[in-house]
């Protein structure tokens, strides 16, 4: 036995007590006749005490003890002096009778403590050693309470957990797919999952009418601080359902989640937008509603007043900062700089100052009369002290601009408050969108997607205008989960590849194992999958889902800890019947 408690467990009614505890030595502070030790394992830290009448071979133990080396004592639980109420054993200290060395360490390359000292790449480097700190312990344990509710929950609800393949078929839809050779099979490739988007498919038509998998998927595509080559989904599927059926269990999953994990109750059902709503009003179809500052069209107001900036654009939108009007030139500048970053792109700042006084003060009081900024105001509903602000263009960039300026806004404001959590749904997608570059519609969720129903007559006519039966879940500005009502009609999924400029050939190619399933008796079905890294990081608070993730890759898409992608063998590259060139 190395421990009869961890270093997390010790309180007063242990006092007296002989233990024996094992850990990492987390500080050392010698005070002349006494040492005091730091241990630390997952659970917490204990002190120790050596003190001037212990044993000589503890004394010299000491001696030779630094950071992070694992040792293994045994003593008697005492009262400390000295109480800590900021550590759970903060009233105790045990004072040690034996010490062994069980191992030692080098210098840490970083501090191993709360706020470390180590970069991120020095810290992703030596990754096991980042992951001792609290702030990555405590992720990694809310990981595990949220994978566990998750599971608890489904399993009430009659779902099954079933695994799927990781090695798979390529198909053409979607991220760039990672490629896996095949050395029984030369010249051929497998593929690893995107989501098991049609395994659970498969599923339901094999009769398993609720399904979940907390299942790894891979993306090969340009890194962010949200985005990994390789994530976690908490993959569902049901049967016999329609939208608000699916809608009303994960809902149901999602405020267990926030009663459970974050003590938060929910009353009543979240609030639905349309996709059109949130790019009209936010700019983005995954909108802040933690505060309002909507986007307002004012194309029509500022249009006609000989300012060529305006009355040349496509759009011209604004949002109303409330008691911003005494924002300075400097703060003004500010934002304009700000819009003007190439990732925004706007080409400038239009604003109105809506003076306590009831007069108006604007960036073009040349082309504007105050009855012309009143009226616009008023438009905007913008009272005394506060601050309106315009950009106009191109009306997806501009609103697309305005979503940026808005959120940058709610920062300076204090309005993103991360312990406030504002979920809803948002739905009726685009089933399609098109490409310039290729000339022709792509899905935008896959090509599975069930359209409305009522716009199946639009397939022929104006295919851009038909609304998908999907939806997204939303929570502060972040896509969580999405998910879409399948199709399960062989007539109508022929339509979508045909739209989709898929060939007959080339549709029973990539898909024929799918579309040959649904002519066995495919009920109808829908589904969803939740990030599950994504949202872990925003239960914890953070923006980079990889302090959620015990082994993530840099934005480069190498573990710098292994290092990896690295190059392989000859032989091994001979075997799978591959060269590579430079």
């Amino acid at each position: 036995m190395y421990r009869t408690h961890t270093c997390g467990e010790l309180r007063r009614e242990n006092l007296s007590e002989q233990v024996m505890l094992a850990g990492w030595v987390q500080k050392i502070r010698s005070l002349g006749a006494m040492t005091f030790i730091d241990l630390r394992d997952r659970y917490g830290i204990t002190q120790l005490v050596v003190e001037e009448h212990s044993a000589p071979e503890v004394k010299e133990a000491v001696q030779h003890l630094g950071r992070e080396y694992v040792i293994q004592v045994t003593g008697k639980v005492i009262e400390r002096a000295s109480k800590n109420d900021k550590m759970a054993t903060g009233e105790i200290e045990v004072a040690v009778s034996e010490l062994t060395l069980l191992n030692a360490s080098q210098t840490p390359p970083f501090t191993i403590e709360d706020n470390s000292d180590g970069g991120d790449e020095l810290r992703m480097r030596y990754r096991y050693l980042d992951l001792r700190r609290n702030p990555l312990k405590n992720a990694m344990i809310l990981r595990h309470r949220m994978a566990q509710e998750i599971r608890t929950f489904l399993d009430s609800k009659g779902f099954l957990e079933i695994e799927t393949p990781y090695l798979i078929k390529s198909t053409p839809e979607g991220a760039r797919d990672f490629i896996v050779p095949s050395r029984m099979n030369p010249g051929e490739f497998y593929a690893l999952p995107q989501s098991p988007q049609t395994f659970k498919q498969l599923l339901m038509v094999a009769g398993y009418d609720r399904y979940f998998q907390i299942v790894r998927c891979f993306r090969d595509e340009d890194l962010r601080a949200d985005r990994q080559p390789e994530f976690t989904q908490i993959d569902c599927e049901m049967a016999f359902v329609e939208r608000d059926d699916v809608l009303e269990v994960f809902e149901e999953l999602a405020k267990t989640m926030f009663r459970n994990i974050k003590g938060i109750a929910f009353d009543g059902a979240f609030p639905r937008m349309s996709y059109a709503d949130a790019m009209e009003y936010y700019g983005c179809d995954k909108p802040d509603i933690r505060f309002g500052m909507k986007i307002n069209d004012i194309t029509a107001d500022v249009q006609g007043n000989g300012f060529a900036v305006f009355d040349t654009a496509e759009y011209a939108g604004a949002i109303c900062a409330e008691g911003c009007a005494g924002y300075t030139r400097k703060q003004l500048d500010g934002l304009t700089d700000f819009v003007k970053r190439p990732q925004i792109g706007a080409k400038g700042l239009v604003y109105i100052k809506c003076e306590t006084d009831g007069s108006y003060k604007s960036s073009v009081d040349k082309f504007y009369s105050q009855e012309d900024l009143a009226r616009i105001a008023g438009k905007m509903q913008a009272n005394a002290g506060d601050l309106i602000l315009i950009l106009s263009g191109d009306k997806k960039k501009t609103l697309t601009a305005l979503c940026a300026l808005r959120l940058e806004m709610g920062d300076r404001l204090s309005l993103r408050d991360n312990s406030v959590y504002a979920p809803l749904w948002v739905v009726d997608f685009p089933l399609l969108e098109w490409d310039e570059e290729s000339g022709r519609f792509f899905a935008m969720h896959h090509p599975f997607t069930s359209p409305n129903l009522e716009d199946l007559e639009l397939f022929s006519s104006d295919p851009g205008k038909v609304r998908a039966n999907a939806y997204d879940f939303v929570i502060n500005g972040v896509e969580v989960g999405g998910g879409s009502i399948r199709i399960h009609d062989s007539n109508i999924q022929k339509k979508m590849f045909d739209v989709l400029g898929f060939t007959p050939e080339e549709a029973e190619k990539q898909f024929g194992f799918l579309m040959n399933a649904f002519k066995f008796g495919a009920p109808p079905h829908g589904g969803l999958a939740f990030g599950f890294d994504r949202w872990c990081s925003l239960f914890g608070g953070s923006e980079s889902i990889r302090d959620y993730i015990a082994f993530p890759k840099n934005n480069s898409g190498r573990d710098t800890m292994i290092d990896s992608p690295s190059p392989v063998s000859e032989q091994q590259l001979k075997e799978l019947s591959i060269r590579v060139t430079e």
